[in-house]
């Protein structure tokens, strides 16, 4: 018997039931700072946080709200600035 094994069987059993609907049920708490946008922003949903330099370059000066002198954005946000930005970048 492996050590896989000997700690599954000392492991306490939880229904699956239970332990399904409190992963399916993700709720975000910080909202997208994008106006146009109804997404969530918190970390463990993809979330992330760019500088307002960045947000100007893609959203413009009245397309964001900012917090603590960044912009929070979701995840599919950032996949916007990302690609934006990446035609920027010159190649050596």
């Amino acid at each position: 018997m492996g050590f896989k094994a000997n700690a599954r069987k000392h492991q306490k059993k939880t229904d699956e039931k239970s332990k399904k609907s409190s992963s399916s049920a993700k709720e975000g708490v910080i909202s997208c700072g994008i106006k146009s946008c109804d997404g969530f922003a918190d970390k463990n949903m993809g979330g992330r946080s760019l500088s307002i330099d960045n947000a100007v370059e893609t959203w413009g000066d009245s397309g964001y709200t900012e917090r603590k002198g960044r912009v929070r954005v979701c995840k599919s946000c950032y996949k916007v600035w990302k690609k934006d930005s990446k035609s920027d970048v010159d190649t050596y």
